[in-house]
C-alpha cells in the first residue's frame, strides 16, 4: 500500500521518542547504523540533495563547526537519497569529514518525517524536508528541528547539544 503525502507528512518525530532504527550504505564504503553511536550523541541532518546551493551551505557549515560539536561529544551523518557515489564526490569536492548516507528507498526519510509533499516554483512532488535531530546516549529524539535552514543548523545544533 502506498501512503499518500498526507500520511507521510503527518508522521513527525516528538522529543523523547525513540530513534527509528536505520542501516545505510555511506561514504568512505561503510554501512552506518544507528547501533554504531550507541552511547553517544548523534547528530542526523536530512538534505535534499548533493551540491546544490543550500545543501552545500549546509554541509560545509556543520563541516566547519564539527570540531565544536565533537567537543560536546556530538558524531555528525548527513542523509539524502543521493546515491552513494554523489555522496563521494561531493564529500571529496568540499573535504567533508563526517559520513553522508544514502537511503535510496526514502525509509529512513520516512520514519523521520522528513519525507512528504514539496512545492518549489509552484510545482508539488515529493521530497525531502531539510530537517535535523539530536539523538541522545540512549537512542531518543532529544531535539528535533523539521524545516530548517541551512544557515540556522549549526546554531540549533550548539544549543541543542549543550
Amino acid at each position: 500500500m502506498t501512503k499518500t503525502a498526507q500520511q507521510i507528512n503527518s508522521s513527525k518525530l516528538q522529543i523523547g521518542d525513540s530513534a527509528p532504527d536505520f542501516s545505510l550504505p555511506a561514504t568512505g564504503d561503510k554501512n552506518i547504523s544507528l547501533a554504531d553511536f550507541k552511547g553517544k550523541k548523534l547528530l542526523i541532518y536530512f538534505y535534499p540533495k548533493d551540491d546544490t546551493p543550500g545543501c552545500t551551505k549546509q554541509a560545509c557549515s556543520l563541516n566547519e563547526s564539527l570540531q565544536a560539536l565533537n567537543k560536546l561529544s556530538v558524531a555528525v551523518v548527513g542523509v539524502s537519497k543521493d546515491g552513494v557515489a554523489s555522496h563521494e564526490k561531493f564529500t571529496k569536492k568540499f573535504n567533508l569529514d563526517f559520513p553522508l548516507l544514502s537511503d535510496k528507498d526514502s525509509n529512513m526519510c520516512e520514519r523521520y518525517g522528513v519525507w512528504g509533499e514539496r512545492t518549489f516554483m509552484g510545482k508539488k512532488y515529493l521530497g525531502i524536508e531539510r530537517s535535523c535531530f539530536l539523538i541522545d546516549e540512549n537512542g531518543k529524539v532529544a531535539a528535533v528541528q523539521y524545516g530548517i535552514k541551512p544557515d540556522e543548523q549549526v546554531a540549533w545544533a550548539m544549543t541543542a547539544a549543550k
